[in-house]
């Protein structure tokens, strides 16, 4: 099989590469660094390419519809997985056209491209739990001491569902881009009937997160710990809880959809009430692991959209792939970044 991989050198795209090269694949990667540009150098993945037979590199802009049409008129595409984004909230307010660009403009353009030159491809597409603005905080969370969680009776306390509302929330910019192209990529599959897929998760991490300030708070919360920095927590006092996948595990499940063609199937897959913790049990761990206190400051005021509390339901997708089994646990993340970092 012959498979695009955009947002090859990121912390899901590469590790999608990895898997599917393991699996006797090849692999046109397509990343231009563009958390480089986001971020800073110290967010940049270059250098993370790899260097593997059946392995293509492209440093192509996934704006650039014209490179991007060449690799399907130039390939034979049996697969897209479509990892790249723009995945900041208070990134998107600065540049909202170029947040829009990438993450809803550049979607679609792949989907056409598939459609036009590869309609018997699977299309498998990287959302995020943000497309539910903020209607997850409109839930009755109850204080735990050290967390904001649900009543065991509450529905939605194993993990919110698919059929959430997206609708009469506040989003944040990133959040309208990336609803965007989850829609389109629901639309291709039921409209023109291609094999689509898309997953919702909370957070996606691992020790080769280039984890920063305005994204991926658990890799940059244990490197500022262990570098003893102060970590600011924003908002919720801190009880705001997130699931965590390990991205060896997220990316299993994204190429375990290849096996069974979907149409437009959407997931709230990630950690789900297997792997979640909120910030301040995070901070309370590492204390105990590095045997001395975090540093932290904190900012009242949550970011616009955030969310109080988000565990995504995984019933569904273990309902259709029931093979699937979680390699990590919560404070496994924690551990293996720890060491790694």
């Amino acid at each position: 099989m012959t498979v695009i991989v955009t947002g090859s050198n990121g912390l899901i795209g590469r590790e999608v590469a990895l898997q599917l090269l393991a699996q006797g694949h090849h692999v046109i990667g397509i990343d231009a660094d563009l958390r480089a540009y986001f971020f800073g150098p110290e967010a940049s993945t270059a250098g993370n390419e790899i260097k593997k037979k059946n392995f293509r590199f492209l440093d192509y802009d996934i704006r650039n519809t014209d490179a991007i049409e060449s690799i399907f008129q130039t390939f034979i595409i049996e697969a897209v997985f479509h990892t790249a984004a723009q995945p900041a909230h208070d990134w998107a307010v600065k540049e909202p056209l170029v947040d829009f660009d990438i993450n809803a403009r550049s979607t679609v353009n792949l989907l056409r491209c598939t459609q036009k030159y590869a309609p018997d491809a699977y299309f498998v597409h990287c959302s995020t739990s943000k497309v539910y603005g903020s209607n997850p905080n409109e839930l009755p969370f109850v204080d735990r001491g050290t967390r904001w969680d649900l009543e065991k009776t509450h529905p939605e306390y194993n993990g919110i569902r698919e059929g959430f509302s997206v609708d009469g929330s506040t989003h944040s910019l990133f959040g309208c881009s990336k609803l965007t192209g989850d829609i389109y990529v629901q639309e291709y599959g039921r409209y023109f009937g291609l094999k689509t897929a898309l997953f919702r998760p909370g957070c996606l991490t691992g020790p080769n997160h280039k984890g920063t300030k305005l994204h991926g708070f658990l890799n940059y919360l244990v490197k500022c710990a262990k570098e003893d920095i102060p970590y600011q927590i924003i908002g919720y006092d801190g009880k705001q809880v997130r699931d965590n996948i390990h991205a060896k595990d997220f990316a299993k499940a994204l190429i375990l959809t290849t096996t069974k063609p979907q149409y437009g199937a959407v997931y709230n897959f990630g950690g789900g009430r297997h792997s979640n913790h909120s910030m301040l049990e995070s901070i309370l761990h590492l204390e105990e692991k590095l045997g001395r206190p975090v540093k932290t400051t904190y900012e009242p005021t949550p970011r616009i959209g955030d969310h109080k509390w988000y565990i995504g339901s995984c019933e569904k997708f273990l309902t259709d792939y029931p093979e699937f089994k979680y390699e990590y646990g919560p404070w496994d993340l924690i551990d293996e970044i720890l060491e790694k970092v």
